[in-house]
């Protein structure tokens, strides 16, 4: 009887919460600024992008090209004023809708206000895919089957979210080393990632799975490796106008939809997200970001970015494993294909 009591109220402790971060979501519209807006081109089965970017011209034209390719049919971009050209190369986008924000990334919950708001206004009834312009989901059968397939294979089960890992790619040799083209793929270049080296513990509150190592834990939080960030998330979603994201896309409300694994010992179908941070840009965006201070805890995973990036520093190790395809991080465990084959 104590612990059905004890569920109820954590129940409507949570629908508070979302509430919550609705409600500032709609506040928080006031910072966006339409640019061009293109959704009457959407139709009804598109699959969908949101991304929060600033001073990203030099990753745009293969992030647009790698989601176009994997059956993305629209994308929505909130612009944190950047001043390096990419406005205006997203504004000359056929298939992308585009805001501009001029209020504080920070206090917009490191723009999941802003996304939240978007999704809610734009993305019912749609597969959306959340990420950052330095991430690229990877998924069963990638290789072979687009991500319709997927979303397909997800709405048959009735599975309305899916999970993955974020895969801190880097490469052999210092990172400074190998410079970074235009349209180029990232991964030509960051191509290693640590194949182990993970702490997962299930968060109680939420009933997501929380991940932390990796290189960006053993190389710039080794004294304090709780203190690295998280590398779980749920980039993509069947997206309901009651939902929201509450940290990043750590985690989700309603509860449910954090529940992207099998808690009775079987393997529920989960992809990778892979992430083209350390290339030879991230010493100077590293360096703008620890002065803007407009990330989580006072920046500190910035300034420990900023103290070791003085050295131009070797992720690579002993340890570290080349990336080959989705199948081999498979047979790694750090994503599973399921029941879908």
């Amino acid at each position: 009887m104590e612990g059905a009591t004890l569920g109820i109220v954590r129940t409507y402790r949570l629908r508070l919460l979302r509430k919550r971060w609705r409600i500032r979501a709609f506040r928080k519209r006031r910072d966006l600024r339409q640019i061009v807006n293109r959704t009457e081109a959407i139709k009804s089965r598109d699959i969908l992008v949101f991304c929060t970017a600033r001073n990203e011209r030099v990753r745009l034209p293969y992030f647009l090209k790698y989601y176009r390719d994997m059956g993305v049919n629209h994308f929505f971009f909130v612009d944190n004023e950047s001043d390096d050209g990419s406005r205006e190369f997203l504004e000359d986008q056929p298939d992308v809708s585009l805001w501009s924000a001029k209020g504080s990334y920070r206090r917009a919950r490191f723009g999941m206000d802003w996304l939240n708001w978007l999704m809610r206004k734009h993305a019912h009834g749609h597969w959306c895919v959340t990420v950052d312009p330095d991430e690229f989901l990877v998924y069963p059968f990638c290789d072979t089957r687009g991500l319709r397939a997927l979303t397909d294979w997800l709405d048959a089960s009735s599975i309305k979210s899916f999970g993955s890992m974020l895969l801190d790619m880097y490469p052999k040799g210092p990172i400074g080393s190998r410079p970074y083209s235009e349209g180029q793929d990232p991964f030509e270049i960051a191509n290693w990632f640590d194949s182990g080296n993970y702490m997962i513990e299930r968060n109680k509150k939420f009933g997501n799975l929380w991940i932390q190592g990796g290189p960006r834990a053993r190389m710039f939080f080794p004294d304090n490796p709780t203190r690295a960030p998280a590398l779980n998330k749920i980039p993509l979603v069947k997206w309901h106008r009651s939902y929201t994201y509450v940290s990043s896309t750590h985690n989700l409300l309603p509860r449910g939809l954090n529940l992207v694994y099998d808690e009775w010992g079987g393997e529920k179908a989960s992809g990778a997200l892979l992430h083209a941070k350390f290339l030879h840009t991230f010493r100077e965006k590293a360096a703008e970001e620890l002065e803007r201070r407009q990330h989580y805890a006072a920046s500190h995973e910035y300034r420990a970015y900023a103290e070791k990036l003085e050295d131009d520093p070797d992720l690579w190790c002993k340890w570290s494993e080349k990336y080959i395809n989705w199948r081999q991080l498979e047979i790694l465990g750090i994503m599973s294909k399921g029941n879908w084959a």
